[in-house]
């Protein structure tokens, strides 16, 4: 295949990815759901609610006969129906599409990557005789394609968490990016190159499990679909496999995304801790925070999201190969 295994697969990553960013959106701001946001007029609220008063520190500060009064309950946690009418009510239909530039950039570098890698050493790897790949050789070359994609695709991912992230900001705190090209040059400016690469661990890992997942479940399914004669090699049978590899890569990536979108949306200040030390810190914090069951925080989203994205991913590459297989 070589470069074309590459075009194709962008192109087909990028149809994708613009027609499911609305639900990228609303996945991102349901993860960020229960974190603090800064607050300029108390900074108590900065802190999470574990080291939010230190026995010593409140003694010598609080008087003995002062009233204490509890800090206000959370706002409700709400579904992806009510947080994308929310979005639209507060910012306009417009920001659904918030960060849809870096969604671009992001597929460009990132899928197209990991789709052509992943299609290069499926050609190495495939038994020439029986034109069959073993699983574990699929999943490797997932792990590889993704790992890969994702190491080059990190400062586009992290502009979009970014951008998809700010609208939740009080209006004095929003970054206003102008589109990525601006909040790339704005963070390697302000917060140093090492930025762009923030949380890249993170992306690493879950552009791992996505890919292996992904790519190995569909073709796989659609392996065992044609070989037990269940359908013929059409559209019916690229929706069924592209929609359950996309439910299989997200149960496996929904832990890894909760994190590294939070890392990546973290406002570092100069003279200021980080809000986390790194992904472990995140991690920890957010389940003694909110309970282990935060880290499945946007399931839904996520599903509703990596479903459509997987079944357009798939299909629009199945029907890319026969208009470029002569080519």
């Amino acid at each position: 295949m070589g470069v074309k295994g590459f075009v194709e697969g962008g192109i087909a990553s990028i149809v994708a990815g613009c027609s499911t960013h609305p639900l990228d959106l609303i996945k991102v701001r349901m993860q960020l759901q229960g974190e603090n946001l800064p607050n300029p007029h108390h900074q108590i609220h900065n802190l999470r609610p574990a080291f939010a008063f230190n026995s010593s520190a409140s003694a010598a500060v609080i008087p003995p006969n002062s009233i204490h009064v509890p800090s206000p309950a959370p706002p409700p946690r709400v579904g992806p129906v009510s947080v994308g009418v929310r979005i639209v009510q507060a910012e306009g239909v417009a920001a659904l599409f918030s960060g849809v530039s870096a969604t671009v950039l992001r597929q460009t570098l990132y899928s197209t990557t990991r789709m052509g890698l992943y299609d290069v050493l499926k050609q190495k790897w495939t038994n020439p005789d029986t034109g069959s790949m073993p699983l574990v050789s699929k999943i490797t070359a997932g792990l590889i394609a993704g790992g890969i994609g994702a190491a080059v695709g990190n400062p586009a991912d992290v502009a979009m968490v970014r951008m998809q992230a700010d609208g939740r900001l009080p209006l004095a705190q929003r970054r206003n990016y102008n589109g990525v090209i601006d909040a790339i040059t704005r963070m390697s400016r302000q917060e140093g190159i090492a930025s762009l690469w923030r949380g890249s661990s993170l992306t690493v890992n879950r552009a791992m499990i996505v890919t292996a997942s992904q790519l190995a479940s569909y073709d796989q399914i659609k392996e065992a679909i044609l070989g037990k004669g269940v359908m013929k090699d059409g559209l019916g049978t690229h929706v069924t496999a592209s929609f359950a590899a996309g439910f299989v890569a997200a149960v496996a990536s929904n832990p890894v995304d909760v994190i590294k979108t939070r890392v990546m949306n973290m406002k570092v200040e100069a003279g200021k801790a980080a809000p986390y030390n790194g992904a472990i810190d995140c991690a920890m914090k957010t389940v003694k925070a909110e309970g282990v069951m935060a880290l499945y925080k946007g399931f839904i989203p996520t599903i509703s999201r990596q479903g459509p994205f997987t079944v357009v991913l798939f299909v629009t590459l199945e029907q890319v190969r026969k208009l470029l297989k002569d080519f």
